[in-house]
């Protein structure tokens, strides 16, 4: 399992939001395209990269942030979101370097357009389930529906996605630990790389994930930010837990 630094923005800065409310940001660094080099330079073989603004907005506003941090850290992949409700804003955001493009309320919402998608960039698309509960949030995590967790996770394996993230957004945040539990069972269910997100604390954390059979990556933010997880240290524990459960 890889550890996937989230390098959120919003208003040109790096920012942490608390259980995915808006009027609950921390700003971290009015430097994103440094805070992303620092984390390749600890480490890091991928980058989880957020447009807030465009995912308020219900389209991209920070698409050039997006491609100096993709430059910057190249040949290191970002996938990268914000507001990707249609088939030029998914080209868009994979012009500027971004190796995938992570949709949410779309893909949860439209079917039909998860596939177009999906057919028009093949490998390229990464499908994010937030969720409050086993309940669906969508724009900006500002409402929530009465999708299923899981029954969007199964329209993005029939469309071809490359993997599902899933974001437990009550937790988003909040250093209170991921919900094992229900990322659990999406792995279980789903034949498709399942990545974690959502109140990662500690270096414990990330090892429990990695034991889960279908959890190919976590996307960690705060915690490192804060210094609770040093990026070393979760690589050196995830490596040493590789070891062991191969013998």
């Amino acid at each position: 399992m890889i550890v996937i630094p989230a390098v959120d923005l919003r208003g040109g800065r790096c920012v942490r939001l608390r259980a995915g409310r808006a009027d609950a940001e921390t700003v971290f660094s009015d430097d994103p395209v440094a805070m992303a080099r620092r984390w390749v330079t600890e480490g890091a073989t991928r980058l989880h990269v957020v447009d807030l603004d465009g995912a308020f907005a219900g389209e991209p506003r920070q698409a050039d942030l997006v491609a100096e941090i993709a430059r910057a850290v190249a040949p290191v992949p970002v996938e990268a979101g914000g507001g990707l409700r249609d088939l030029a804003a998914v080209d868009r955001v994979l012009a500027t370097g971004a190796r995938w493009a992570v949709l949410g309320t779309r893909a949860a919402l439209d079917a039909c357009f998860l596939k177009d998608v999906c057919a028009a960039q093949p490998g390229r698309v990464i499908v994010a389930v937030d969720a409050r509960g086993t309940r669906v949030a969508v724009r900006g995590w500002t409402e929530t529906t009465d999708e299923a967790v899981v029954d969007v996770g199964r329209r993005a394996v029939d469309a071809g996605a490359a993997a599902l993230l899933y974001t437990d957004i009550s937790r988003d945040g909040t250093e209170l630990g991921p919900n094992v539990e229900d990322t659990a069972a999406l792995a279980r269910a789903l034949p498709i790389p399942v990545l974690a997100s959502g109140g990662v604390a500690s270096v414990a954390d990330l090892v429990t994930l990695s034991r889960i059979d279908g959890v190919h990556g976590t996307v960690v933010g705060r915690a490192l930010y804060t210094g609770a997880i040093r990026l070393s240290d979760a690589l050196a524990a995830l490596a040493g837990a590789v070891t062991v459960r191969s013998r």
